[in-house]
């Protein structure tokens, strides 16, 4: 008897695609390296016409004018440090501001709140992040200079580095909250439950267990949070009044000028001087600058986070 034919046995030809799924499929594949290759482009471009306005500045501004009163780039004044200061400045005040209360939150939401409750307040605290930046500019000069810092220091400017340093760190609050929750959740449950076993109370489980298992994603939140706060434009453009006045003063109860603002008020001119042969090159070395200083606090995030991460 002969064996019977395999009705189910296929061919190469017969597993193969039809030439119209084919053509498709590539169509599809093309239109997606296309697009990726055009963020690449744009990302070059931008690189390169930063660098190549900056290095103009560089190579043609005078080393004097670096170290002068203050930035007033349409006058010939390129004074870094008054730039670098106030950002520095307004930076840490808003860091003073944001990590208490941004840990503080996190710790709430993950160790203390009913999920009922965590389900509720985790939304409305990353909801606040997408609160305008201008808006808290205008809140910063409309109630906490006036109504607050006014009460305490008698010759407060009503613009100041103070208010803007506290009206940014309101603004990265959500952020390095956000962050924060999602690193202590990532603790295992068994190293909480470990150190009920041994006694702990809630307290001491939250602050010598948890927070050292998080560290890593803590230090993140805070790179991430700093990042943040000294790349912020209009809350210090507004607060600080960075567009009038960016002469050299060390008080953070005066007003003055960040990279940012500085920035923004060449490329508005709103400082209303005449213009300088490099103040339109300074622009572009500004933003060079600001790249350079936020990637290696990236670069030095990750390096931190890294040798403190600890693997369950």
């Amino acid at each position: 008897m002969s064996p019977t034919p395999d009705r189910f046995t296929l061919s190469a030809a017969d597993l193969q695609t039809s030439p119209m799924r084919r053509v498709r499929s590539q169509t599809v594949r093309w239109l997606f390296m296309g697009a990726a290759a055009v963020t690449v482009l744009v990302s070059a471009l931008i690189i390169w016409t930063v660098a190549s306005q900056a290095w103009t500045y560089i190579s043609q501004v005078e080393f004097t004018k670096l170290t002068d009163i203050g930035w007033f780039p349409r006058r010939g004044l390129f004074d870094l440090g008054t730039l670098l200061v106030n950002s520095l400045q307004i930076s840490v005040i808003a860091m003073a501001v944001a990590v208490p209360s941004g840990f503080g939150a996190a710790i709430y939401l993950s160790e203390y709140a009913h999920p009922k409750v965590r389900k509720v307040m985790k939304p409305t605290l990353e909801l606040l992040a997408s609160v305008p930046s201008v808006v808290l500019g205008v809140f910063a000069i409309s109630f906490i200079t006036p109504s607050i810092l006014s009460n305490f220091f008698n010759e407060i400017n009503f613009f100041n580095k103070l208010a803007a340093g506290i009206a940014v760190g309101l603004l990265v609050i959500p952020l390095i909250a956000s962050i924060a929750e999602d690193a202590l959740r990532a603790v295992p449950v068994a190293l909480r439950e470990a150190s009920a076993g041994l006694g702990a109370r809630k307290v001491t489980t939250s602050i010598r267990v948890v927070l050292p298992a998080a560290m890593s994603g803590l230090m993140a939140a805070t790179i991430v949070g700093f990042s943040r706060a000294i790349g912020e434009t209009m809350v210090v453009t507004i607060a600080s009044g960075g567009g009038d006045t960016s002469l050299f003063n060390m008080s953070i109860l005066e007003s003055g000028g960040t990279i940012t603002s500085a920035m923004a008020a060449l490329g508005l001119g709103t400082d209303q001087v005449a213009g300088n042969d490099l103040a339109f090159q300074s622009l572009y070395f500004l933003g060079a600058l600001l790249f350079v200083m936020t990637l290696v606090l990236n670069m030095a995030g990750d390096v931190i986070v890294r040798r403190l991460q600890n693997r369950y």
